[in-house]
């Protein structure tokens, strides 16, 4: 297995392919880790929820941390996130950056829209969501691969787009 350190861009690169994560914060000494449905642009992270532990939680105390992955067969890309959360409320003052949010994460499979979110009949919002973002300001990131993963990359003419990615890494960890 040949294990690789990912540079900040190649690291960025896996975020703004990958949407589900697990999202880590922390109140007192007590961690609390939950998977989390996400959108990156621009060094943020964009999410929303609905109001529960986690939001209480980010704004008790706004140092979290992400983690999200890629698998295939015995290849892995994965990357750690901390940063910053900054709730996007529901005023003027924040307007415009809650509908970036939401139509950033519009471009995404409504699997991830929290129930809720959905709206009830009539038109109305069961629960109104909390549009929120986290700042990257610090990542790492590792890949992985067999050496036959390697050794087949390199001998590959051409990649399926979708699988880039994947061939592009592998060439790095030779």
């Amino acid at each position: 297995m040949l294990i690789q350190e990912l540079t900040r861009q190649e690291s960025l690169e896996v975020l703004a392919r990958t949407h589900l994560g697990r999202l880590a914060c922390a109140r007192g000494m007590q961690p609390y880790v939950v998977p989390i449905h996400f959108a990156y642009q621009n060094n943020w992270l964009y999410s929303f929820s609905v109001l529960g532990q986690k939001i209480e939680w980010m704004r008790a105390n706004p140092l979290v941390c992400v983690e999200a992955d890629q698998m295939r067969r015995e290849l892995w890309a994965t990357v750690v996130v901390f940063g910053r959360y900054e709730e996007l409320c529901d005023t003027p003052e924040f307007r415009s950056e809650r509908t970036f949010a939401f139509n950033l994460l519009q471009h995404r499979a409504m699997w991830w829209e929290h129930g809720g979110a959905k709206k009830m009949p009539g038109g109305t919002p069961a629960t109104v969501p909390v549009f929120y973002r986290i700042k990257i300001e610090q990542i790492t990131g590792r890949c992985a691969a067999s050496e036959q993963e390697v050794l087949d990359t390199n001998q590959a003419k051409a990649a399926p787009d979708e699988q880039e990615w994947l061939h592009k890494m592998l060439r790095r960890v030779r």
